[in-house]
């Protein structure tokens, strides 16, 4: 590792720092720090902060990463709502927006991220060409190979299509896809209840059912990025249904859709059944019989979910997470079927995140990319010196 790449991962590990703190964090001279920071500030990676007071003797100037170092993108493709944010460095964020999904197709969708984000760029007056990478947190499956996206569903997606390439085609940076549950695991391991849990699962239950699991520290994927696609869990009166073979027959009983409908088969709603999930659970907090037991039964459905997981992948921990599963009107139900199921049962607890898990997860996954092209570009720094140094 050169000097410039371990100043500048010093700073981006530890914040501002004055050159006799990165010379001791990293173990070199100070000459060799010094020469080092200037050809990083020449890169426009670094700068002077300012002086750090209350020491005796003359006071050490501070450095930090340059804010035209660049920042990164996140994106989050939700059924109901797309959201996006931008971060700088050290994952903060600097602006956000949301707006309602439009689930047209996924070429549709891809244009409203697409409008989204320049949205986003133009309120926060962020300079397009800083942008260093873009992840995207999208429904379905992707591909570890060709990143194709399928299995999109809730946008009004069927067939497999290209996501990546329809939004590089107006921002030009290096993009990431990964699935949104995958995501919103990723975002509960960096920020959430799983930071220093090696092996935990994150389950989603909205408009969709998904899982991202997470074995040893990193996301599973799978062969064909097909993991966690819980959704497929034979867990319905008839698995076998033809009705299941599209979305699954947990999905269909479980996600949104499927509550609605087994709140509609229900008698003895005070007016008529909910139309919306929100709707039933207050119903349910208000003690209505027909809602009680619709949301019994969802728990009931989920820590079967959970027991099967655990008998496979026997978690430290299940985060329950998406516009249903946070719900903490679910969470003592599916402890209590999980602890009935299982000898062994994890730590359960909903996300700490709510709805912006995934975006979150996103973005650290763009920062990921964003550290490696520029700990790259400061070693491109040092090997164009190494290069004009003459040969003693």
């Amino acid at each position: 590792m050169t000097s410039g790449v371990q100043v500048l991962q010093t700073l981006l590990d530890s914040g501002p720092q004055t050159r006799p703190e990165v010379a001791a964090a990293v173990g070199l001279s100070k000459p060799t720090v010094s020469d080092a920071i200037r050809r990083l500030e020449a890169a426009h990676l670094v700068r002077a902060t300012g002086q750090r007071h209350g020491a005796r003797g003359r006071s050490p100037v501070a450095y930090d990463l340059a804010p035209d170092a660049g920042y990164v993108l996140a994106a989050d493709i939700g059924g109901a709502n797309l959201r996006v944010m931008a971060c700088d460095l050290r994952g903060e964020r600097i602006a956000s927006l949301t707006r309602p999904t439009e689930p047209l197709g996924g070429k549709a969708v891809a244009a409203q991220v697409v409008d989204l984000l320049h949205a986003l760029l133009a309120g926060a007056a962020l300079d397009p060409s800083h942008i260093l990478a873009l992840a995207v947190s999208t429904p379905g499956v992707v591909d570890p190979e060709t990143a194709e996206v399928s299995l999109c569903y809730n946008i009004g997606q069927t067939e497999a299509f290209d996501l990546r390439s329809l939004l590089t085609t107006h921002f030009p940076v290096p993009t990431v896809l990964d699935n949104n549950v995958n995501c919103a695991a990723r975002g509960e391991q960096q920020r959430g209840h799983a930071r220093g849990v090696p092996t935990f699962a994150f389950i989603s239950v909205g408009a969709g059912i998904g899982m991202g699991l997470v074995y040893e520290g990193k996301v599973l994927h799978g062969r064909r990025g097909a993991a966690g696609e819980i959704g497929y869990f034979p867990l319905a009166l008839d698995p076998f249904a033809p009705e299941h073979r599209r979305r699954g027959a947990l999905e269909d009983e479980a996600s949104g859709p499927g509550m609605l409908d087994a709140a509609a088969r229900r008698d003895g709603w005070p007016d008529s059944p909910p139309a919306s999930v929100e709707e039933l659970f207050a119903l349910a907090k208000d003690g209505v019989a027909p809602a009680l037991a619709v949301i019994e039964r969802e728990a009931q459905l989920l820590g079967m979910a959970v027991a099967t997981v655990c008998a496979v992948l026997d978690p430290h921990l299940v985060v329950l997470g998406g516009g249903i599963g946070a719900n903490h009107q679910l969470l003592a139900g599916v402890r209590e079927v999980v602890e009935n199921l299982f000898p062994t049962p994890p730590q359960l607890e909903s996300t700490k995140l709510g709805r912006e898990a995934s975006l979150y997860g996103a973005a650290d996954i763009a920062l990921d990319v964003a550290r490696r092209e520029l700990l790259q570009r400061a070693a491109d720094c040092d090997r164009d010196l190494a290069q004009v140094e003459p040969v003693p």
